[in-house]
């Protein structure tokens, strides 16, 4: 009997703390904008500044359009320059020993939606795993779960926007929230890695979705 009840109550925990991690993650989609406006979105604009270490700034625009195309442009001495980008078919990054932007056969591109999206068709399995203190707010954090990879998040407690992301090799913190169209997005992210030679923070001041781009606005020149 004691055998019994002991397997009831950790099917119950299991099923208990996998329901609250779907609600928690639910709740941050419909809170955010709605599945159906993020399904909407096909395209987004970023335009704003990047500060690198204490001093380094630069403007910056990034370019993303479904299902995974990107390209980031900083501005140098007044000219635009790409050092990062996929354009469907190849990948690219600035190669800074070199000092110039290269391909990379093995770039692997990030999809146009976050992981939350659809997760669990996507093949993630996700478990809650308690509150905890971001600062001086109090979040749920909850684990995304895909073969190796392994994703933490943080939700705040009170309207269920991500505040904190921590990923294999890198920490994002996400703040300063504004509506953008019908969706909720960060103005502001920061990231920060162990080895902190990438560490930077983003200060976006102008968001446009849904934009159309000219057809070459994703190719590795």
């Amino acid at each position: 009997m004691k055998k019994l009840l002991l397997v009831f109550i950790l099917v119950f925990s299991q099923s208990f703390f996998a329901q609250t991690a779907k609600e928690i993650i639910d709740k941050n989609i419909e809170l955010s904008g709605g599945l159906t406006n993020w399904k909407l979105l096909n395209s987004v604009l970023l335009q704003g500044k990047v500060i690198l270490g204490i001093k380094d700034e630069y403007p910056i625009k990034i370019y993303q359009q479904r299902p995974n195309l990107t390209k980031t442009v900083i501005t140098i001495g007044g000219k635009d320059t790409a050092i990062e980008g996929y354009d469907g078919t190849k990948g690219y990054a600035m190669n800074y020993a070199a000092n110039k932007v290269q391909e990379y056969p093995d770039y692997v591109p990030e999809s146009f939606d976050n992981d939350f999206i659809d997760w669990e068709s996507k093949g993630f399995e996700a478990k809650y795993l308690g509150k905890e203190k971001i600062g001086n707010v109090y979040c749920h954090k909850v684990e995304l779960t895909k073969n190796v990879n392994k994703n933490i998040y943080y939700f705040d407690t009170k309207d269920y926007m991500l505040l904190k992301e921590i990923k294999k090799d890198e920490t994002l913190l996400y703040s300063d929230y504004k509506k953008v169209g019908n969706l909720f997005m960060p103005f502001r992210i920061e990231s920060s890695s162990a080895k902190k030679d990438g560490d930077y923070v983003m200060l976006i001041n102008r968001v446009d979705i849904n934009k159309v781009f000219p057809a070459n606005t994703f190719k590795f020149k």
